[in-house]
């Protein structure tokens, strides 16, 4: 029994020594394969060129465990790594093939960095990966087939890159059935969709390929992805048949994109009606986008049948003929409806009335016809209707005046009849107004022409109108375009037109108009094109018109003007052929006939005569008026009068120092017209200088329309006081009064990014492409702080080229929060302008047309501002910046919006707009291979735009994306020019 004891224990002994190996053996071979992962990283790190934010300084640490290092994440038992997540952190470099020895790692994000190069073919053996995302670097050449390799790979994003070649069929295609998210947009592949029948792709519910290169047709093996969801194939060179087996079986699928591409329909291009069977399973369908395809045939009446959770449809740039099925009634959730530009006729049906929840109608460019159903007008939520350019007749519904949250009414190139309801004026949002080429006579109603709430263009042009100019037209104080050419108005024009300060375009030629032209018009400060050929107008032309800083386009043909015209100013760039037609002119103009030379005695003896007279009288009774008018001020500086206001002040107030109105006043002259710098909705702002030689810029608020924005001043002073960015304008101080409220801020000496876009005759020099993107630079960081950083979370909700002022150096600071909008999640003590506050401020539209995003612009009042509406905004400037054209001048062509002209561009016949811009903002000495770089970053910035400028807000890139992107662009530029600067410094 003693001997068996000890043989067990002597075996117990034995397993516990076997143990004790085993664990040994396994920490050693866990220290090893984390030493080996430590090393690894290392290596990668080898390969960063650029760290601005020190995000790799804890890998430097000789004391820190691998697995404590920044973006580093190890299992449970801290034997390997099994995430790195380096997203967002500025790093510029390559991707070093030496991520390979990670070998058990899951999740590789190194995304929105500068990363460059090719991806190295080794991450093809990290077999356990999961997640791979390398979105928004400067990553090129083809994607390896070694990818295919990865069989546990659910997620890959490789978006927005410049990796070109075609798509490997590895990635699809490899035996892995995990595969959930796919998305290598924003690139130029080219090829096939490499999907065969035999791919395993059930759990694919992400497929996102847009704008690519690619050719052929949509794989018949996604017919196999039951689960898809979102499937956007836009912009491409895609064709064949619409794919309708494959959407069959789809009950999960909420977005198809497809537009852009040359997708034709069933039957020889006959029969849509199969493609929309197949998608009447997908209950869940949100948004179909079918547009500029090659779609032919009849719109089908089975329309109706597909899922009424439907918001969106886009059928515009097709080639369908027939008439509206009045079964799209049953697509009750419809918000947008576009078929617009195809072939379409018969009459509009009244059925289409039924849909209430229609937001935006786009029925133009077809060849509709009969009246316009006065039921449009019960369409509570309609903020656009456009059936410009059809055969439509008839007068205009009076019921439009029910249409309360109405903005944009385009009804031009039809043949209606009758007179302008009066009752349009009910229409109190409506901000654009065209009925031009039509039949309507009678006058212009006194109620339109008095329409303020007009902010973007009224058209009246091309009809019969008659009667006299109305007076009421110089309500129209925020409009920046009139056309009233080719009717048959009589009568003056009034000098109270000078009031319609925003306007740019004035076309009232053709018409059959006396009198004087009113010198008021050309002190207009933004008016850029004047119209009055084809008139009866006598007199000399007014010198303010040849003084304006800003217009560029006139034309005062064939009309009884006399007088003399010189070649200066505005009238430098005119010909001849601007003046034809008026026999009574004369002057140094290119063509025109030249003055005679007379001799005016009455100018020498005149001035004589009247110093004789007048000095005795001023010494009588001028000099005691003016010293009592010195005795007077002093007086008033000393009982505090004109001091800032003795009214409550906010704390905020003393925080600045103190300047008075008095000092205001002396500083600006007075306000003086020829201090002024800017006017907007809110006011104007004057320049000045204080008695210290200061420099400053008086934002001073319009008493006007002081009820509506009586929260915009303390608002602005709220946000200046409380961010601190170099990209944002601060503040010097505040000046309040009962009846006079200012902001006092530093006069930029290079004004605003909109003068140097548009420069006029007296300002030639533009900017180049470096300074461009640095701009661009520095709004999108100061949006993005104001969204993502400040201690007040911020919506500007009014980014345009007017409100981003440049200093000395060039450097932009966004500016003008007047309409902002302040945020939860930011301090607890600001006042509650918070997500819940409505983005209109009693009527008054929130930011400026042409920048606004369209849920806030073509739709209802009501809507909350977004940080969104400001990553819209800079995409508008963007595109602005790069084609040379303002937003508001694209909405007088065929486009709705810059981002619709620029898409209809978009991806094959750029090379205009790159050319003209590479013209614009580059020098023709400009070395090959810079030319190149630059057009890179044209198109770059034209895709960035039109992602900023989707339609669907969750759809765009967070400003923090933006600013990362825009980031990126100015590093590329700036070593791309620094190797030009070395390389002409080693000729020399």
């Amino acid at each position: 029994m003693g001997c068996f004891k000890s043989f067990s224990l002597y075996i117990s002994f034995l397993f516990l020594l076997i143990a004790f190996r085993v664990v040994v053996s396994g920490d050693r071979t866990s220290d090893g394969r984390i030493m080996s992962d430590r090393a690894s990283l290392v290596s990668f790190m080898s390969g960063i060129v650029s760290d601005p934010g020190n995000a790799l300084q804890s890998w430097n640490s000789s004391n820190l465990h691998v697995c404590n290092w920044t973006g580093v994440l190890c299992n449970g038992a801290r034997s390997a790594i099994v995430q790195l997540d380096l997203s967002e952190r500025s790093l510029g470099g390559t991707i070093s093939p030496a991520l390979a020895g990670l070998s058990k790692l899951t999740i590789l994000d190194l995304s929105k960095n500068f990363f460059e190069g090719r991806i190295p073919a080794e991450i093809g053996s990290l077999v356990e990966l999961q997640q791979l995302s390398l979105a928004s670097n400067l990553l090129e050449g083809t994607i390896l087939s070694e990818l295919g390799s990865l069989r546990k790979l659910v997620y890959v994003d490789l978006r927005s890159n410049k990796l070109s070649g075609g798509i490997p069929e590895g990635i699809f295609c490899n035996g892995s059935s995990f595969l959930d998210y796919v998305d290598l947009s924003n690139n130029t592949l080219t090829g096939e969709i490499p999907l065969r029948g035999e791919c395993e792709l059930g759990a694919l519910r992400y497929l996102l390929l847009w704008s690519n290169g690619l050719v052929g047709q949509v794989p018949r093996a996604l017919v196999n992805s039951t689960g898809l969801m979102w499937l956007d194939l836009e912009s491409n060179m895609l064709s064949g048949e619409l794919p309708s087996e494959i959407f069959r079986k789809m009950p999960h699928l909420q977005f198809l994109y497809l537009s852009y591409n040359n997708f034709v329909s069933h039957d020889g291009n006959t029969n849509l009606g199969p493609f929309f069977s197949a998608l009447a399973n997908s209950s869940n369908l949100q948004e179909l986008e079918l547009a500029a395809n090659k779609l032919g045939g009849e719109i089908p009446a089975n329309i109706g049948n597909l899922p009424r959770t439907l918001g969106q449809f886009h059928l515009a740039e097709n080639l369908f003929y027939g008439s509206i099925p009045p079964q799209i009634s049953n697509l009750i959730n419809l918000t947008l409806l576009n078929l617009s530009s195809n072939f379409l006729n018969g009459t509009i049906p009244t059925e289409l009335c039924q849909m209430e929840r229609l937001e935006r109608v786009y029925l133009s460019n077809n060849s509709l016809s009969g009246e316009i159903p006065s039921a449009l007008g019960g369409l509570p939520h309609l903020g656009l209707l456009d059936l410009s350019r059809n055969k439509l007749s008839g007068l205009i519904p009076d019921s439009f005046a029910n249409l309360s949250q109405l903005r944009r009414l385009l009804l031009h190139e039809n043949q209606l009849s009758g007179v302008i309801p009066p009752s349009l004026a009910k229409c109190v949002n409506l901000e654009i107004l065209d009925l031009s080429h039509n039949r309507l006579s009678g006058t212009i109603p006194d109620e339109v022409a008095g329409m303020r709430s007009l902010k973007i263009y009224l058209n009246l042009s091309s009809n019969y109108l008659d009667g006299a100019l109305p007076l009421e037209l110089s309500k129209m104080d925020m409009v920046l375009a009139i056309d009233l050419s080719a009717n048959n108005l009589s009568g003056t024009i009034p000098s109270q037109l000078g009031s319609c300060i925003a306007l740019e375009y004035l076309n009232i030629s053709g018409n059959r108009l006396d009198g004087p032209l009113p010198v008021s018009i050309g002190q207009l400060p933004y008016l850029r094109a004047l119209d009055v050929s084809s008139n009866r107008l006598v007199g000399e032309i007014p010198q303010s018109l040849q003084a304006s800083p800003t217009l560029k386009q006139l034309n005062f043909s064939f009309n009884i003007f006399s007088g003399n015209v010189s070649d200066e100013g505005a009238f430098a760039a005119l010909t001849v052929d601007s003046f034809q037609g008026n026999s009574g002119l004369c002057g140094s103009i290119k063509g025109m006939q030249a003055c005679k030379k007379k001799r005016h005695y009455h100018l020498i003896i005149v001035p004589i005569l009247l110093s004789l007279v007048v000095t005795p009288i001023f010494c009588v009774f001028g000099y005691p008026l003016t010293l009592r008018s010195k005795i007077r001020k002093k007086l008033a500086s000393f009982s505090g009068i004109n001091m800032v206001d003795e009214e409550k002040q906010e704390t905020i107030e003393h925080q600045y120092p103190k300047i008075s109105y008095r000092q205001l006043m002396e500083a600006t002259g007075g306000f003086n017209p020829s201090s002024l710098i800017g006017s907007g909705q809110f006011g104007h702002v004057y320049k000045g200088v204080l008695q210290d030689n200061t420099r400053i810029a008086v934002k001073v608020l319009d008493s006007k329309t002081a009820g509506a924005i009586s929260g915009s001043f303390k608002r602005e002073c709220q946000i200046l006081k409380r961010t601190r960015h170099r990209n944002l304008m601060r503040i010097i101080t505040i000046c309040s009064r009962p009846d006079f409220k200012a902001l006092v801020l530093p006069l930029m000496s290079n004004g605003s990014l909109e003068r140097h876009l548009y420069p006029s005759h007296k300002l030639n020099q533009g900017l180049d492409l470096v300074q461009l993107v640095g701009i661009c630079s520095d709004v999108a960081e100061g949006v993005a702080y104001l969204h993502h950083y400040s201690p007040v979370r911020v919506v500007h909700c009014d980014l345009k080229p007017s409100n981003i002022l440049l200093d000395d150096d060039m450097t932009a600071l966004v500016t003008d929060f007047g309409i902002s909008r302040l945020v939860k999640g930011g301090d607890e003590g600001v006042p509650p302008y918070d997500t819940t506050s409505f983005c209109s401020t009693d009527g008054l539209l929130c930011g400026s047309v042409g920048y606004i995003a369209p849920e806030n612009a073509e739709y209802g009042m009501g809507k909350r501002a977004s940080t969104e509406g400001d990553v819209f905004s800079f995409g508008v400037l963007l595109l602005e910046i790069v084609t040379g054209v303002r937003p508001t001048e694209v909405l007088f062509n065929e486009c709705s919006s810059l981002h619709e002209w620029v898409k209809s561009h978009y991806p094959h016949n750029l090379d205009p707009i790159v050319q003209q811009a590479l013209g614009r903002c580059s020098s023709p000495s400009m070395p090959e291979y810079l030319r190149k770089a630059c057009c890179e970053v044209i198109v770059e910035l034209i895709e960035l735009g039109l992602m900023c400028t989707q339609y669907s807000p969750s759809t765009r890139p967070s400003m923090m994306d933006v600013a990362h992107e825009m980031s990126s662009l100015k590093q590329y530029l700036s070593d791309t020019s620094s190797q030009e600067m070395e390389a002409t410094s080693s000729k020399g």
